[in-house]
């Protein structure tokens, strides 16, 4: 049987990266990794993970949570090293 930890290993993203998606769309572990496999797919889905987790950086600071709003910049410090094409204007070939 295939567990929510195997679905989440086989992701091509980080499990912080996972959940800043999960975080973003109120999900559990597996449906945002499906979710980040299938928009890592997609023209310009690098993108659109890139400002979910920025929109989590965001909503992290407007409530104080200074600790949150820091591993999730670590997280997208770490996403964008990985996947350059997520930056705005990268060429998406």
């Amino acid at each position: 049987m295939i567990t929510a930890d195997d679905i989440m290993d086989m992701a091509c993203l980080t499990r912080d990266e996972i959940a800043a998606i999960g975080l973003h769309e109120g999900m559990g572990g597996a449906e945002a990794a499906r979710l980040a496999e299938y928009l890592m797919h997609l023209h310009h889905g690098p993108q659109r993970v890139q400002q979910m987790i920025c929109d989590d950086i965001r909503s992290a600071i407007r409530s104080g949570d200074a600790p949150g709003a820091r591993a999730l910049c670590a997280t997208l410090h770490a996403f964008m090293a990985t996947h350059p094409e997520a930056a705005r204007g990268a060429d998406p070939r």
